[in-house]
């Protein structure tokens, strides 16, 4: 079946139902990452992956503490707010998140990662332009990437900043300077591929989850397994796409088989999840 042909959104003429639609986005693409079956290693609806301290409970308390934080961030983007009000915003999302959750991360990269993108997006629809993969990345480069290189030079506090230094990957801060290259030019082209080839929305979006993962300097791949973690996951990944990835009739057993041993090594490719979501958001905010 072909895949239907994505038309642009027409958005709102006031502000504030712009920013409201840009942040329902980002709550429906968690939505989208957290649905999504089977995942090497991660929280699905019916599966913990390697956690042992969450599932899609904790997950669905998360994305409902958020929900706010998106419109909000989209509206400080569209003001042409600097980086630190955004910063500012994000750490209280977080910590909204930690509340809901008791103290379990569950969503701090897509509070970063998608957050930045929801303001870039709202900077995006202020001017009349039209809202495109391109004009977000241009936004969020001209805009905070200054400030976000800048942060990326900060001693990292957190496992994953830590994980990032010690084994010499770019950081979520460098990805998101560089204006998300990963997502730009690697999942949302594989999103689009997969789509055009006539992929169910969920066979496609499986499939770019192991794009990213054979390309991402995941932090938390490298924190829960080392680099040798790491590179397991990037060849895993490489293997599942040579051998057909989801085109193929067995490519969902395969992927359930890399899930078993992902789980047994215990590693989780969150920061591919987040990626995934980003391109789930953009799929929703150019549909």
């Amino acid at each position: 079946m072909r895949a239907a042909i994505a038309r642009p959104v027409r958005w709102p003429e006031r502000p504030g139902a712009r920013a409201l639609a840009l942040g329902r986005a980002a709550t429906q693409a968690l939505h989208d990452e957290l649905a999504l079956t089977p995942k090497p290693g991660l929280v699905t609806l019916t599966d913990c992956g390697s956690h042992d301290d969450m599932d899609a409970r904790t997950f669905l308390r998360s994305i409902a503490a958020l929900r706010t934080y998106f419109p909000r961030i989209a509206q400080l983007g569209a003001a042409g707010a600097a980086f630190p009000a955004l910063e500012q915003c994000g750490l209280a999302a977080e910590a909204s998140m930690m509340r809901a959750t008791h103290g379990i991360n569950t969503h701090r990269g897509a509070v970063f990662s998608l957050g930045l993108l929801c303001a870039a997006a709202g900077a995006v629809v202020a001017t009349g332009a039209a809202l495109d993969a391109s004009g977000i990345r241009a936004a969020l480069r001209e805009r905070w990437g200054g400030a976000l290189a800048e942060r990326a030079t900060r001693q990292p506090a957190l496992p994953g900043g830590r994980a990032a230094q010690r084994h010499g990957l770019r950081s979520a801060s460098m990805e998101a300077a560089l204006g998300f290259p990963v997502l730009f030019e690697v999942a949302w082209p594989a999103l689009q591929d997969g789509r055009r080839r006539g992929l169910p929305d969920a066979h496609a979006r499986l499939e770019t989850l192991f794009h990213v993962m054979a390309v991402l300097d995941d932090a938390n791949l490298a924190h829960r397994g080392g680099g040798e973690g790491l590179r397991f996951a990037r060849q895993s990944a490489e293997a599942f796409l040579a051998a057909g990835g989801m085109s193929s009739p067995d490519g969902a057993m395969r992927a359930e088989a890399i899930g078993r041993t992902f789980v047994e090594r215990r590693l989780s490719p969150g920061g591919a999840a987040d990626m995934l979501a980003a391109a789930c958001w953009l799929q929703r905010v150019r549909a």
